[in-house]
């Protein structure tokens, strides 16, 4: 018999891997193991395989690494935004703000600093790395965020942990640029420091909101409030999420300005122009859907990066930063920035433990890697791959039992039919 084509061979794999990504979120929903985990695991052991010639190694795809990424954490921005019940206000965000304002800035600091002690980096790689490694993720986090829409699955650590994902991403740019101005300005002498706060502060993240909240407006428009013959909500069709994720993201890009906040923004607008309309749900569901299967596509060659060697430059003292990171770093700020928080200490302790890292992550690394000179680049995407390897093993098998102390605290039901999505999985509602 003639052996398959590589083309009737990926047809196969695509199709287990929907199939992997409706099924394992039920198997899982028990276990001390998370999506991600299995996605790797899989991805380890499929390149591991003579047969697969190919070598998903970001090293030597710098450009579509940085491109996936991208979509992938612009898709699930909208997700995250579109699921936050809770109105927008400086006080009902008051822990989102403090993870922001405090927690981030001081992790870049920390990581910045540690960057050039142990890992003799210079100030610009070592800052590119800090701010790569400081926000946290909103696609790997779905276990800890809130629920769908209208769900009610919305306790104050959940909804820190989506807000703050879904804000720090657009937060953390204006770093990765300071970044690459100081890498230029080593090399030419240019000044650097007006630009950053003019141009990539003040301009880039202003333009951001405007420009998220302004297509949001139109969205919400256009879907709720023109005629009611006409109205897109009365399609049902969910895929007007995806519009306008890619609409927010392109139109703001040409006006230079940060996308990633344009369309968390937008999902904000778009949700307050009708709130409690079921369509939400609809758009919700298939964001979705698209999130969960490009995860797990990024996740299966991130496995097949790691077996290709992606790891294979990492030192001793390399790994040891990359536990510092996860396990003082990030819970020492986060707890700095609860200080004074109204909320029990197993909450705070949550909310500082899982700063989880992942696709935002690799994103900025190709990014700051394809707009600066980084000597050494296969060394930082080792430590970074690390770092992300690390975190979803460390909080992916740890998220079920904490996640399910915690409703018992609050004196929610675990194995309740609405219990919130950590302990079901991301594929029921």
């Amino acid at each position: 018999m003639e052996a398959p084509s590589t083309y009737i061979l990926v047809l196969i794999g695509i199709g287990l891997l929907i199939a992997l990504v409706a099924w394992l979120p039920l198997a899982l929903r028990r276990l001390p193991l998370s999506l991600p985990i299995v996605c790797i695991g899989i991805g380890f052991g499929l390149f591991l395989l003579p047969q697969i010639g190919f070598r998903p190694l970001p090293v030597q795809n710098p450009h579509v690494t940085e491109r996936f990424t991208e979509m992938i954490v612009i898709i699930a921005l909208m997700g995250a935004g579109l699921k936050i019940d809770r109105l927008f206000g400086w006080r009902r965000w008051a822990v989102t703000w403090r993870l922001l304002a405090i927690t981030m800035p001081l992790s870049i600091l920390a990581i910045t600093a540690l960057g050039v002690w142990a890992l003799a980096l210079p100030l610009p790689v070592a800052l590119l790395l800090g701010a790569s490694l400081a926000p946290t993720d909103p696609v790997l986090a779905a276990d800890v965020q809130v629920g769908p829409p209208k769900t009610g699955e919305e306790d104050e650590v959940r909804f820190g942990l989506t807000s703050e994902a879904g804000l720090n991403d657009g937060a953390a740019f204006p770093f990765v640029h300071l970044a690459i101005l100081l890498a230029a300005s080593a090399a030419s002498g240019e000044p650097w420091l007006a630009e950053w706060l003019s141009y990539r502060v003040a301009w880039e993240i202003l333009g951001g909101i405007a420009g998220g909240w302004l297509i949001g407006r139109a969205f919400g428009w256009l879907t709720f409030h023109v005629r009611a013959d006409s109205k897109l909500a009365k399609t049902g069709d969910g895929l007007i999420a995806l519009s306008a994720t890619l609409v927010s993201y392109g139109l703001t890009e040409i006006f230079h300005v940060y996308g990633f906040l344009a369309v968390f923004v937008t999902a904000l607008t778009f949700r307050h122009a009708h709130r409690e309309h079921d369509f939400h749900k609809e758009m919700h569901a298939i964001i979705e859907q698209v999130e969960r299967l490009a995860m797990m596509l990024l996740l299966v060659l991130f496995g097949g990066a790691i077996a290709s060697g992606l790891l294979a430059s990492v030192t001793w003292t390399d790994a040891a930063l990359a536990v510092a990171i996860l396990l003082v770093v990030r819970p020492v700020t986060g707890w700095i920035a609860l200080i004074g928080y109204p909320a029990a200490r197993r909450e705070k302790l949550t909310l500082a433990f899982f700063g989880i890292r992942g696709v935002g992550t690799l994103y900025y690394l190709a990014y700051g890697i394809n707009h600066m000179t980084v000597p050494d680049a296969e060394r930082l995407w080792g430590v970074v791959g690390l770092v992300v390897l690390l975190s979803i093993l460390l909080h992916g098998l740890t998220v079920t039992p904490i996640m399910r102390a915690l409703d018992r605290d609050q004196g929610r039901d675990p194995d309740a039919a609405s219990a919130p999505p950590g302990l079901k999985g991301p594929a029921q509602g």
